[in-house]
């Protein structure tokens, strides 16, 4: 906020035909939110939109991945790490006229664990109790210390609401932030407006137009064409050179989280046997799949843990080595053969592009990779996410430090590790360097165990009009935080 604040009044960018400075916008994506209910349908589409515009935490993570306050003005945590006592900013209200205090903290995280079916409500486990001390001071309790949960209420589940707006979630966000809904129309835009009322430093672009595209090249030509300003997270790299060379234009390149997966449902007959996830491992090309659907941008990775991660280790993307030969003998000694699989992806273009590849390699081991493509989100999410009536899917994960919801026996993977999960439960309550250490042996596990075939890491490529200034570089987050971006 501060950064797009100092900009206000000197800007020299584009002005109006009345020659006021221009504070529109339009954002050009491609994953569009079915509705605007983050607490029961998942997905990144709709934090994407409105986590840190719409609505508000306690706490946010700024461009570089720092938990810094947010509608808490400050912090303190008791010694034995149990207590955490917030300091909550006065005078602050939702965009309806309704009064944030301590009161909505208590409402808001602990309608978490019983009214959220969406978007990690487990990651508020650790919450024992939250007490009200006054209107601007809330005590929150935990049942044990635990290194991950104030970075968990940076996300989606640390969202604060007012109790008068519950009925409309899906249509009507009410929320803290700086911006408000205007209109929404599924599957074409979503419209925000600066809030006049914010109870901070109001941002420079007061009218900001989502607009969805069905596919990146149309996404692109809007952008050449001057219908849109930016392209937050281009999803085809092939498109960026063009770019790269026009004045006209920037190209922000950062680092993501989304780590671009090929998961096998664990639980169904198909997958069931480890041997058989590792010959698929051993089948794909990683290199190969990145090259044809990210024309060579991303990292490989071997695991669900980008860099930016404490725990990251290198050394797991050398872990299954392009092999078919060695993918035939597991399949062989698994007693596996002419298997066929149900390999449902999203009609998202890395995932269509990926999962050719993927299967003409695998059908190089015998295996035969039967597509369907779904539509994204709602049918992928119904099918694939909820129904787990699936073999294999790719699809790329952009929640940060996820992975040990990827680990849930009830997760869509069907991966099934009580060791795994007791070992993350045990770096949770750890001290900070024993958590790193733990953290990297079940991480390592899920990868030894192919609880999925983590194919590269997405890079964090925006292309944007040349006078913008402060757009997000980097994503850590889910949120498209649209308060730092000015002219």
């Amino acid at each position: 906020m501060v950064a797009s604040m100092a900009l206000v009044g000197c800007s020299s960018g584009s002005t109006t035909a009345e020659g006021e400075p221009d504070t529109s916008l339009t954002v050009g994506l491609l994953a569009t939110p079915g509705n605007l209910d983050y607490t029961t349908t998942a997905g990144a589409a709709i934090p994407q939109a409105l986590l840190y515009n719409v609505y508000e935490g306690l706490v946010k993570l700024d461009n570089d991945g720092t938990i810094i306050p947010l509608l808490a003005e400050s912090w303190t945590v008791s010694d034995d790490g149990l207590v955490y006592d917030f300091l909550l900013h006065d005078g602050v209200t939702f965009s309806d006229g309704s009064p944030f205090t301590a009161e909505s903290v208590k409402f808001s995280l602990e309608r978490v664990k019983d009214n959220w079916t969406a978007n990690g409500p487990a990651y508020l486990d650790p919450i024992a109790s939250i007490e009200v001390v006054s209107d601007t001071e809330a005590r929150i309790i935990l049942s044990k210390p635990s290194n991950s949960w104030l970075f968990n209420m940076s996300g989606p589940v640390g969202t604060m609401f007012t109790e008068s707006a519950l009925a409309d979630l899906a249509t009507a966000p009410v929320g803290t932030g700086p911006y408000t809904v205007s209109s929404f129309k599924t599957g074409d835009s979503l419209v925000l407006a600066a809030n006049a009322d914010y109870w901070g430093e109001v941002p420079y672009m007061t009218d900001v137009t989502l607009r969805y595209f069905t596919d990146a090249t149309a996404q692109t030509n809007a952008l050449l064409s001057g219908d849109i300003n930016l392209i937050s997270g281009i999803s085809q790299f092939q498109l960026v050179d063009q770019f790269k060379s026009n004045t006209d234009f920037q190209v922000l390149e950062g680092a993501s989280t989304g780590e671009v997966t090929l998961s096998m449902n664990n639980a169904s007959d198909a997958f069931s046997d480890v041997r058989v996830r590792q010959a698929v491992m051993y089948a794909i090309d990683r290199q190969a799949v990145m090259d044809t659907a990210n024309s060579g941008y991303g990292l490989l990775i071997g695991s669900m843990v980008p860099p930016t991660d404490p725990w990251y280790d290198e050394s797991l993307a050398d872990l299954y080595p392009y092999d078919p030969d060695q993918a035939t003998e597991l399949l062989a000694e698994a007693g596996v053969s002419d298997l066929t699989v149900a390999f449902k992806i999203p009609n998202l273009p890395y995932a269509v592009a990926g999962a050719q590849v993927v299967k003409d390699q695998l059908a190089k081991v015998g295996i035969t990779a039967d597509v369907t493509v779904l539509e994204f989100p709602a049918v992928w999410l119904d099918d694939v996410f909820s129904s787990h009536d699936y073999d294999m899917s790719l699809i790329m994960h952009s929640e940060p430090r996820d992975v040990n919801a990827f680990a849930a026996p009830t997760y869509y993977a069907g991966y099934d590790s009580p060791a795994v999960m007791a070992k993350f439960a045990e770096a949770d309550a750890a001290d900070a360097t024993t958590y790193v250490e733990l953290m990297k042996e079940a991480t390592t596990t899920m990868a030894e165990e192919a609880a999925a075939d983590w194919l590269y890491l997405q890079p964090a490529i925006s292309l944007a009009d040349a006078d913008l200034l402060g757009v997000p570089k980097n994503t850590p987050s889910l949120a498209l935080d649209l308060s730092t971006i000015a002219r």
